[in-house]
């Protein structure tokens, strides 16, 4: 659920072949490159009189948040947090700062892929058989989390979606396959429990992972990013809609 604004160094390169150490003053032609921000995290000019609509999520949301606003354009103002939301531990400590002072009509939100993913003991991704690896959120602490997260947001006035957690590959780099189940069981009845409608983005997302998901990672492909984003936009569209 890792992708941030990056900002990524391209080392220059060394020569160490005698009599080229004058060349140390001269121009590197691979100096560091910039690479371009995620257009998903850049600000948006609001259109005034549209419904406030937020995206709350990891890397997989930052995937279909640009395809979310060009198909609810004219419908409604699609704003998320200008990073990569991470895990539970993550929302506690940002959730006021992301929801600021202005009503939101709709929030839509996901916690889940990195919190199941396993970390060793200084917090990087881990192999999920190594010594002393564990999820980097407990089952347990996860369903504290949204427990508390979710109450936050309710008093905000604002609709509710819980977007299901999107499936885990069989052989994907520090995760497992079934605990995205396990963490998704979790939230269903977190959500049961607070009435938060759901988006099941994982029972729309699994018959049609061999088209739209890379294989043995937990990103989608482009094309697979659209695809979510439809559903996505049709989920908070429906959401947005008078229930009289």
């Amino acid at each position: 659920m890792r992708s941030f604004i990056v900002v990524c160094g391209v080392g220059a390169l060394a020569f160490f072949a005698a009599g080229l150490i004058a060349q140390d003053a001269a121009p590197k032609k691979n100096a560091a490159k910039k690479r371009a921000p995620n257009p998903a995290l850049a600000a948006i000019e609001e259109t005034p009189g549209l419904p406030r609509v937020l995206l709350i999520g990891d890397s997989i949301s930052m995937g279909y948040t640009v395809a979310v606003r060009e198909l609810l354009k004219g419908k409604a103002n699609v704003l998320r947090p200008p990073t990569n939301c991470g895990p539970t531990t993550n929302g506690l400590a940002n959730l006021d700062q992301w929801l600021g002072a202005k009503k939101w009509d709709v929030i839509h939100f996901n916690w889940g892929l990195h919190d199941l993913k396993f970390v060793d003991a200084t917090g990087k991704l881990s192999d999920t058989t190594g010594a002393g690896t564990r999820p980097q959120v407990s089952l347990e602490q996860y369903e504290k989390n949204l427990r508390e997260l979710a109450g936050s947001m309710k008093k905000t006035g604002a609709t509710l979606i819980w977007c299901a957690t999107t499936p885990v590959p069989e052989g994907s780099a520090g995760r497992i396959a079934e605990d995205a189940v396990k963490y998704n069981e979790v939230a269903a009845r977190v959500m049961c429990e607070l009435i938060v409608v759901t988006n099941d983005l994982h029972a729309f997302a699994l018959p049609r992972l061999a088209e739209i998901q890379l294989p043995k990672n937990v990103h989608f492909t482009p094309q697979g990013s659209k695809v979510l984003a439809e559903e996505v936009a049709r989920v908070i569209e429906k959401a947005l809609k008078p229930t009289n």
